[in-house]
């Protein structure tokens, strides 16, 4: 059958957008591990380095590196089983998984707004900024992409959950299953897919507009809230989980005394660090040391 038009453009945008980013990032596969958490990700774990087995598959359900991501750790595993210590085949993962986040993230913005180029604009600077490369390039960071991985595909699926509740056939329940367990995938990953509810929501009100697919505007958002229980229990879940394995991790000893006025302060100064450096992305680096006092300007 042949391909009409607009999907052969559609097609041809994916493909060169996923080609692009793939030899804009295979420079980084023959880089060795680094001294700084590859260590106890890799290098140094022997749990890990035994590649895929019933008791490593036990042991990632647990407690590690201040941090519960069961299936990152499988996907170590998983590495290990397939390229041993060989830095090479660990980064060339990672820079796959960022190549399917970017071809995945063109397609969910063009399903939700059906603005081709601009969803590829987007998508372009997703994949190619420079805040981006720290994930890609630095194996202790797979959670990143692996997270990332499973975040898109929850929200593609999540668009086609909307789309089926409008058609008759459409489906909706399995959809909807397959978002939740997509959901649970990605925080499985990385805690930080906690805020994916909100994201949903905020899809609602735009470009989605499903607040005012019903007279009143208050019934139509509280039936929206309902839909994502089931995705906030689990986000307040696994918070739970990552709260428990950051006290055990002794993570949470650099913060011990500071008021939380004073943090709830810092995250707002880490979101203007991060809007400007998307803007202008300088004096970058893999480590910031948590700032206890903060100037008075800030």
């Amino acid at each position: 059958m042949k391909i009409s038009n607009p999907h052969r453009r559609v097609r041809s945008i994916c493909l060169g957008l996923c080609f692009l980013t793939l030899l804009l990032y295979l420079p980084s596969v023959p880089h060795e591990f680094l001294v700084f958490d590859d260590q106890q990700y890799v290098t140094e774990n022997t749990s890990v380095q035994k590649g895929l087995t019933t008791e490593g598959l036990v042991s990632a359900f647990g407690f590690h590196a201040s941090n519960w991501h069961p299936l990152t750790w499988l996907s170590h595993m998983l590495d290990c089983e397939l390229y041993g210590l060989k830095s090479a085949g660990h980064h060339l993962t990672s820079v796959l998984f960022h190549t399917a986040n970017s071809g995945l993230l063109f397609l969910m913005l063009l399903r939700i707004t059906g603005a081709v180029w601009r969803s590829a604009v987007v998508a372009a600077l997703f994949a190619w900024h420079p805040l981006h490369v720290e994930s890609v390039a630095w194996v202790a960071e797979r959670k990143d992409v692996l997270s990332g991985f499973f975040w898109m595909l929850t929200l593609l699926v999540y668009a086609r959950y909307v789309e089926a509740t409008t058609k008759k056939g459409g489906r909706p329940m399995l959809l909807y299953s397959s978002c939740l367990l997509l959901f649970a995938l990605a925080l499985m990953s990385k805690a930080m897919v906690v805020t994916l509810p909100f994201v949903m929501l905020l899809l609602d009100f735009w470009p989605l507009k499903r607040t005012f697919s019903e007279g009143n505007r208050v019934k139509s958002l509280g039936k929206l809230v309902v839909e994502k229980v089931p995705f906030l229990a689990l986000a307040s879940l696994v918070s739970f989980l990552t709260l428990e394995a950051q006290r055990q991790g002794y993570s949470l000893a650099s913060i011990a005394g500071i008021s939380f006025s004073h943090r709830a302060a810092q995250a707002f100064v880490s979101y203007v660090h991060y809007l400007w450096a998307m803007g202008m992305p300088i004096h970058l680096a893999a480590y910031y040391p948590y700032v206890k006092v903060l100037p008075a300007w800030q």
